[in-house]
């Protein structure tokens, strides 16, 4: 209500500026019958406006204003100086009570009642109207063409790629610090620029929703229904164009609930229910996607029905159909020409519709999805994108070519290694088998045709017919990207939705999953076997990143918090203001770690995020997307591990994300050198080793250059020589010691640990007095 509250603020300021000199001319010829329409027009408009935004003073004055200048067009009175100035008053008060109401200050009302009375035919003559000086809020909006709104946009993206452009050739020679500086500056500005203009297309979604009353009721009257329209969520933002886009989906989905889901009023007192059927119509924003959902209290989808239909009209074959999942049974509802009515009417009912809804949504990059209640209702779930010019992509390689995917088609990306993956060849075809699930490979490389091309791992792409994984050699980003089309020639292939310019400056083109699939040939059938994991599962995990940790433990962690897995230069982790932080694209991330991250080379890096606040976790090595059990065995006293599941068999420690955004997780603290002096005979690092680390101490024969002992440990035939610093040395003996002898048997486990920590602590105790 406030932003059409503001819509009419601004409409009223702007009618009675340009009014401003009309009203002028028609009090110097009242006879004017143009100028007596404009100004008729003006409170009219007012009149309509104030009665659905409540605002009753200004809708007595403007209906009061409108009855007469009524009466004047219609020849029944005559427009003398007395009304003209008892009008042009009225005019004047309607600019005072609109500043008013934008400047959120009471205004005096006894005089308006004096206002309307002025307009009677038998009133005494008023005081001509003199427009005093208005104290105006100043505006803080302004109007803009649509179509100067997309040039900016198209600017913006060009901008965006010619910055691209310039940091790729920079990179590629030795620069100027100051000259990187400014480059940093003018990808900040040019960010937040892009950022800005894209805010300006878009609108609230409540422009979608605003005619679905109208349209429900228009639908249901003539059905004889009763329905109850809900609306959550109406101010979600949306791009401008993706609302267009959007409308006649949403209107078929909405007349499809009012026809076919919600029953006659009868019928649903007979099962119980209210008389008058509810429908909801929610929209919600998750990341960089917009969530509509419409659901209905209706009978839901009779799939058994549904089945016959599609069986009846030769849409598949009686044993195809007997082999389908509960959801590709549901999903028969989107193919062309079936429709769960018997008979057509003038709202539906001919098999025309779903199929391509369906199609209108994954074309402007989105998904649908059912959830169907029998006898309780249908919610059907719109996913789609913000934009249509900005997209979240991934890109992946293949034989030295680049290539980006559209990240919401995306399932998961799986390396070809362990038993987890497998990819065998079926006579022609090959066929990948991801954690037991059967699934047809193209070869990204044998499909386009590039040489040099080995497929490395797998992109399990989604389309509306089926899934399927796509061999690909590597990923190597993932970003967001300005996306254009792309000329009719390679267009005209199938195969690609657009293309785009990363940092490269070399073009790239965006992938289109079921082109893709139709270009190599699938034909997507029902499953004869129903995968283990759909058949027995009843309630399903988590997604979550399969890993080894830099201790050497396999480990899990939730997928939902895993922005993105790179690889860092170890000098840039470093130790500062009392923790581990990482230097990356010019600013600091702190780090959490199970143990100490390597010193040289590259560290595999995790870039976690809860949306707010960003962290990264080094690793040793990411494996794969897995799904966990619902059930985890708890544990206790392990900062950061949430509990233990079963992945594929194996006992897998699972992370607790809450734990590392919220600092539990100690870091890892540097545990003791025990130096081990040599015996000859081998028996400390046999039997002693053990049960120091055990003890959390680490153990070394020798010393490297420029480390140290926390203590040694010699036998007592052969101590070591004497240290300059005295360092702390614990002799053990191989036989019990007698009364007055030195050492520790060697064997009496407890005694050596506690001998080891004394000594540490009493050394420690030393050095500290010794610096007072």
């Amino acid at each position: 209500m406030d932003d059409l509250l503001q819509e009419f603020i601004a409409e009223t300021r702007e009618t009675l500026d340009a009014l401003s000199g009309e009203i002028v001319l028609w009090e110097a010829n009242p006879t004017d019958r143009a100028r007596l329409d404009a100004i008729f027009r003006f409170v009219h408009t007012v009149k309509g406006s104030c009665g659905f935004l409540d605002l009753p003073r200004l809708g007595r004055l403007a209906h009061a204003a409108e009855d007469v200048l009524a009466a004047v067009r219609e020849g029944t009175r005559a427009p003398d100086t007395a009304l003209v100035n008892a009008v042009l008053a009225i005019v004047d008060r309607i600019g005072e009570l609109t500043e008013a109401i934008a400047a959120g200050l009471p205004l005096d009302d006894t005089t308006e009642d004096l206002l309307i009375a002025a307009l009677a035919e038998d009133a005494l003559p008023a005081a001509p109207a003199s427009a005093g000086p208005q104290t105006r809020i100043a505006s803080r909006s302004v109007r803009l063409a649509v179509d100067l709104l997309d040039r900016m946009m198209a600017g913006m993206s060009d901008m965006v790629l010619a910055r691209n452009e310039l940091a790729r050739r920079l990179r590629d020679q030795p620069i100027d610090p100051r000259v990187e500086g400014a480059l940093e500056r003018l990808s900040l500005t040019v960010g937040e620029m892009r950022d800005t203009i894209s805010r300006t297309r878009m609108q609230r979604i409540e422009a979608l929703f605003s005619a679905m009353p109208r349209m429900v009721r228009d639908t249901a009257t003539p059905l004889g229904k009763l329905v109850t329209l809900e609306v959550e969520g109406a101010d979600v933002e949306l791009d401008r164009e993706m609302i267009e886009l959007l409308r006649d989906p949403l209107v078929h989905i909405i007349r499809n609930a009012v026809d076919h889901g919600i029953e006659p009023p009868a019928l649903r007192h007979a099962l119980g229910k209210r008389e008058a059927g509810r429908l909801l119509v929610s929209a919600r924003q998750t990341g960089n996607q917009i969530v509509l959902e419409v659901s209905d209290d209706g009978r839901g989808i009779d799939v058994d029905r549904l089945v016959v239909k599609a069986a009846a009209v030769g849409l598949h074959s009686e044993v195809k159909l007997a082999a389908m999942t509960e959801r590709q049974r549901l999903e028969l509802i989107f193919a062309p020409g079936l429709s769960s009515r018997d008979t057509a009417t003038a709202i539906s009912g001919r098999g025309v519709g779903m199929d391509v809804v369906r199609a209108n949504i994954e074309q402007i990059g989105g998904r649908i999805a059912l959830r169907n209640r029998p006898g309780a209702g249908l919610t059907i779930e719109l996913q789609v994108p913000l934009t249509l010019s900005i997209i979240p992509a991934i890109v992946v390689g293949v034989g030295g070519q680049r290539f980006a995917l559209p990240r919401q088609s995306i399932e998961e990306i799986v390396a070809i290694r362990g038993d987890a993956v497998r990819v065998d060849d079926l006579g022609d075809a090959r066929v990948a088998t991801v954690r037991g699930r059967r699934l047809p490979l193209v070869d990204l490389a044998a499909l386009l045709g590039i040489d040099g091309g080995r497929t490395q791992a797998l992109a399990i792409v989604g389309t509306r017919d089926g899934n399927f994984a796509l061999g690909i050699g590597a990923v190597l980003d993932s970003e967001e990207l300005v996306v254009k089309p792309v000329c009719p020639a390679v267009m005209g292939t199938g195969i690609y939705a657009g293309q785009t310019l990363p940092d490269s400056g070399l073009p790239m083109l965006l992938l289109d999953g079921a082109g893709v699939a139709a270009a190599a040939g699938l034909r997507f059938t029902p499953k004869a076997i129903v995968d283990e994991n759909e058949a027995g599962a009843q309630e399903r995990g988590i997604d979550a990143l399969l890993f080894d940790d830099l201790d050497g433990q396999r480990r899990a962690l939730p997928l939902a918090a895993v922005d993105r897995v790179e690889t860092v230069s170890a000098s840039a982790i470093q130790r500062t203001g009392g923790r581990l932080h990482l230097s990356i694209e010019g600013g600091v991330v702190p780090l959490v770690t199970m143990a100490d991250p390597p010193t040289t080379g590259q560290v595999t890096l995790l870039r976690l995020t809860d949306g707010v606040t960003e962290i990264g976790y080094p690793i040793r090595d990411a494996h794969e997307i897995v799904t966990l059990p619902v059930a985890m065995a708890p544990v206790r006293d392990r900062p950061g591990i949430a509990g233990v599941a079963v992945v594929n068999g194996e006992q897998v420690e699972v992370v607790d994300g809450h734990a590392l955004f919220a600092g539990e997780l100690a870091p890892p603290v540097i545990r003791p050198l025990c130096l081990l002096h040599h015996d000859g005979t081998g028996w400390m690092e046999t039997f002693l080793r053990p049960v120091l680390e055990a003890s959390g101490y680490r153990c070394a024969s020798t010393l490297a250059p420029g480390e140290s002992a926390a203590v040694t440990l010699a036998m007592d035939d052969d101590p070591p020589a004497a240290s300059a610093k005295g360092d702390p040395v614990v002799l053990l003996r191989s036989r019990p010691a007698m009364p007055g002898e030195a050492g520790i048997y060697r064997y009496d486990r407890a005694a050596l640990i506690a001998a080891v920590a004394a000594e540490m602590q009493s050394h420690d105790d030393m050095r500290r007095e010794m610096a007072r």
